[in-house]
Order: C-alpha cells, then sequence, then structure tokens
C-alpha cells in the first residue's frame, strides 16, 4: 500500500524549483542592496529572517520529500522481486505433474532415447534456468521442514531418507513442494582393511 502523502516524481522536481527560487531570493535583496544602497532603504533585518527561515523549512521539505521518494522506490523494487520470485513459484508447480511423469518414465527406462527423451531435456533445461531444484535423494539427513515422512523405519537418532517416493521442488530459497519419503538408518560406513 502506497502512502498517499508520497510525492510524484513530478512534484519532487517542482519542490527542488520552488527551493532554488526561494534561495535565488533569499539571494537578491543582498545583491539589491549593494547596488542601491543610496536609492532604496535598507532591508529590515526581520525580512532577512523570514526569507532565511523559508529558505530553511523550503530545504527540510525538499529534503523530507527525497527520502520519501527514495524510500518509495526502494519499496516497489522489494514488491516487484517478490512478485517475480511467486510467479515462478506458481509457474514450478505447474510444472510439477510433467516432472514426476518424466521421472517416473525415466525410472522404467523410456527416456533412453527418442522425442520423449529430446523433450525431457528441453523441460528440464527450462525448468533449471527458472531455478527450479529438486531435492530429497536417498541417504540425505531427514529434515522435518522439508521432508514429509510417509514412514519412519530408523531405530536411532541419527536419520536419514532411505527411500524417495516424491521428489521435493524448491524456487530458489521458496518451497514449492516438500520431498515425501521413508525415513532410515544411516548406512554403516564399511571398515578399511589396512594390510
Amino acid at each position: 500500500m502506497t502512502n498517499p502523502n508520497t510525492p510524484e516524481p513530478e512534484q519532487v522536481e517542482d519542490l527542488i524549483e520552488e527551493a532554488e527560487a526561494v534561495a535565488a531570493e533569499a539571494a537578491e535583496p543582498e545583491a539589491e542592496a549593494e547596488v542601491d544602497a543610496d536609492a532604496a532603504p535598507e532591508t529590515d533585518e526581520g525580512e532577512q529572517d523570514d526569507v532565511e527561515k523559508q529558505l530553511a523549512e523550503r530545504t527540510e521539505d525538499l529534503q523530507r520529500v527525497s527520502a520519501e521518494y527514495a524510500n518509495y522506490r526502494r519499496r516497489t523494487e522489494r514488491e516487484r522481486a517478490a512478485i517475480a520470485e511467486h510467479a515462478k513459484a506458481a509457474f514450478a508447480t505447474e510444472l510439477l505433474p510433467l516432472l514426476d511423469d518424466l521421472d517416473l518414465a525415466e525410472q522404467h527406462g523410456d527416456l533412453n532415447e527418442g522425442p520423449l527423451k529430446a523433450f525431457a531435456d528441453k523441460l528440464r533445461s527450462v525448468a533449471t534456468a527458472q531455478r527450479v531444484e529438486a531435492f530429497g535423494a536417498e541417504g540425505d539427513a531427514f529434515d522435518p521442514e522439508t521432508h514429509e515422512a510417509v514412514q519412519d523405519l530408523s531405530s536411532g537418532d541419527d536419520k536419514v531418507i532411505g527411500t524417495v517416493l516424491r521428489k521435493g521442488y524448491r524456487v530458489g530459497d521458496r518451497l514449492v513442494r516438500n520431498a515425501m519419503v521413508n525415513i532410515a538408518d544411516p548406512a554403516e560406513e564399511p571398515a578399511e582393511d589396512n594390510e
């Protein structure tokens, strides 16, 4: 929501011109006083103080308006970036069923060659260009924030992903879909033989 008191760029320019005009008026009496010292009476000290006060007020107004305008520009840029990220996430959400189907086709060996492989490669390159990233691979540490556990087969405190039932996706830092997984115990490292 924008501030109704935030001026438009044209108003900022008008205020700058007005402040410059007041500054010029403040300087003119001094110049005229030097030139017409004999012709006109000296300027009243109170009048000069009033002009200086007006100049200070206009300068403060100009600084305030300039700061408000800078804040307005920054806020609108942040809002535009947030809208763009939201649109990318919505786009990625629409692509997820297609990516899931391609993963299933790859598991069944249907993406080895041919037109479906070409389509899969192009669709995945579009997803990568939009910063759509898959996560949730077997052996990764289980994170309840990003992984949806269907079954817990672990017995210890250390939990890892055992079976991935459905990949999770992110767009940049934004979570689009949780990964659906089974939880398992971490695989033990084989002992090395030193012979």
